[in-house]
């Protein structure tokens, strides 16, 4: 699987989430957002070496059950989860080596 560019304006489903197998990088955060942008290109030279992973890059804002029930209160919130429990979370990442490391610990 490939880095997804776009933000999926509809949300899945957190029992979707939780059934999910495999490793997976859940991604929240705004087509709009400053420090979402400045993510992208850690994110792509990390997800680079991890193209096995699922990427699901959700958009987050007032009433998005799925950001809330994941406690999101800042973007972007990076979850790594391995057969959809969560492993690792990344917040607001400034290198492409930290999201490495997270990607790591669910892309074995």
């Amino acid at each position: 699987m490939t880095m997804t560019s776009d933000y999926a304006s509809t949300e899945p489903a957190r029992e979707e989430i939780d059934d999910l197998s495999g490793p997976t990088l859940l991604e929240f955060g705004a087509p709009w957002c400053g420090y979402c942008m400045a993510a992208q290109p850690l994110l792509s030279s990390a997800f680079a070496s991890h193209e096995g992973v699922r990427h699901i890059k959700v958009e987050d804002g007032r009433g998005r059950r799925l950001g809330r029930s994941f406690g999101i209160k800042l973007w972007p919130s990076l979850i790594f989860l391995d057969n959809g429990k969560e492993v690792a979370r990344l917040v607001r990442p400034t290198s492409a080596e930290a999201i490495a490391q997270a990607f790591a610990q669910i892309d074995h």
